[in-house]
C-alpha cells in the first residue's frame, strides 16, 4: 500500500506528540490511535501504518538482544549492559539468549546496528578471504 506525503508527515506529527522527554509512552500512542480511528480523517488508514512502522522502529531500537554461545556470568552481563546503556542511553532492554553455534564470543543487535565478535563470523570471514 502506498503511503501518501500527507499520511507521512500526520503520522511524524502523532508520533512526536507520543514522546514524552524523548521516549515514546505507550498510553499516548493508545489515545493517539483511539482519536484517529474515531474521526476518521482522509488517508486514516495510511497514517496509522506508518505510525506503526514508526513504533516499531522506535521500540527495535531500544532492544538489544545478546548472543553468546555459553550462558553469561553475572558480572558479563552487567558488563554489556554498562556499555550498551553508555553508548545508547538508558531506556534500553536486553534480552541474553544462548546459541551455541557461535562457537565463541558475543554477537550485540540494536536496532539495525550489529557487533558480531563471534568465532562463527570470524571462521565466515576467514574463508571468505581464501575464496577470492
Amino acid at each position: 500500500m502506498k503511503i501518501s506525503k500527507q499520511s507521512r508527515r500526520d503520522a511524524k506529527q502523532l508520533f512526536q506528540v507520543c514522546l514524552v522527554g524523548g521516549q515514546l509512552d505507550e498510553t499516548r500512542v493508545r489515545q493517539a490511535v483511539t482519536q484517529v480511528i474515531e474521526k476518521k480523517p482522509r488517508g486514516y488508514i495510511g497514517t496509522l501504518t506508518h505510525l506503526q512502522r514508526l513504533v516499531k522502529l522506535d521500540l527495535e531500537r531500544r532492544t538489544a538482544r545478546v548472543e553468546s554461545a555459553v550462558e553469561l556470568s553475572p558480572e558479563t552481563k552487567s558488563g554489556v549492559q554498562a556499555s550498551l546503556t553508555r553508548k545508547y542511553g538508558q531506556n534500553i532492554n536486553l534480552m541474553f539468549s544462548v546459541k551455541p553455534d557461535l562457537i565463541g564470543g558475543l554477537r550485540v543487535q540494536v536496532g539495525s546496528d550489529v557487533f558480531d565478535g563471534s568465532v562463527k563470523a570470524r571462521l565466515n570471514d576467514l574463508k571468505a578471504s581464501f575464496q577470492t
